[in-house]
């Protein structure tokens, strides 16, 4: 589903962990799973999440420790869901760098509002808006929703990821290498046939007449951009 992302859920509880996964899958969402701190670490450098739910109270390691090598790494969105609900505790993750923290119990629609302003933040503060428009194509990076005219449009997780860098970097060039490198990763470099197939497929589902793009465009031998909005345009 093109509105769903990967969500790194950290807790040790198992009935928690069966919650979150039945209800963040039932919205549509991947669940990845740790239940200490050394496997959660490996996830976050193995699946890139797109956030991430941690609860404080880890086996092996303590919670605020994960925050802040998490943070280290890089800035994915890191929500705290603890029943410890002292204000030392909240106070101090999110001085580490923890983006929110929620007391259990907990409302599943809240938890959901606070993945998507948390994600809405990481995108003003990486310098990138969160809804892109241009003519008939729309584009909420929060809500991995893409339409036209209007109407909505169904991509795959990888389409959507490849826009999505098209998006956050509208108005230039990216070489065939890095958008590989970005959406695949290191080792599929070099498939720029690959890289081809999935921009014919965005074409065909948000372009009038893909044949003649106007949002997606070739830089022949080099690589892709997107058309800025016109009112953006030099």
């Amino acid at each position: 589903m093109a509105n769903s992302y990967s969500v790194l859920v950290i807790d040790d509880e198992p009935a928690i962990v069966r919650f979150l996964r039945a209800s963040l899958a039932a919205a549509g969402h991947r669940v990845i799973t740790a239940d200490h701190a050394q496997a959660a670490l490996a996830a976050l450098r193995s699946e890139k999440p797109d956030v991430v739910i941690l609860d404080l109270g880890l086996p092996d390691r303590s919670g605020f420790e994960v925050i802040a090598e998490m943070r280290e790494a890089g800035s994915v969105p890191i929500i705290v869901l603890s029943a410890r609900n002292d204000e030392r505790s909240k106070v101090a993750a999110l001085d580490l760098g923890a983006d929110d923290y929620i007391g259990k119990p907990f409302g599943v629609a809240e938890l959901m509002a606070r993945i998507r302003a948390a994600l809405r933040h990481r995108y003003y503060a990486q310098g990138e808006a969160p809804l892109f428009v241009s003519g008939d194509l729309s584009v909420d990076l929060v809500r991995r929703q893409v339409s036209r005219s209007g109407r909505e449009v169904k991509l795959s997780p990888k389409e959507f990821e490849l826009l999505r860098h098209l998006v956050a970097h509208a108005g230039k060039v990216l070489t065939h290498r890095h958008l590989l490198r970005a959406v695949w990763g290191p080792a599929q470099t070099e498939e720029v046939q690959y890289l081809r197939v999935f921009i014919r497929g965005l074409r065909q589902k948000l372009e009038p007449d893909p044949t003649r793009p106007t949002h997606s465009l070739t830089e022949i031998g080099v690589g892709y951009r997107l058309q800025l909005p016109p009112d953006q345009r030099a």
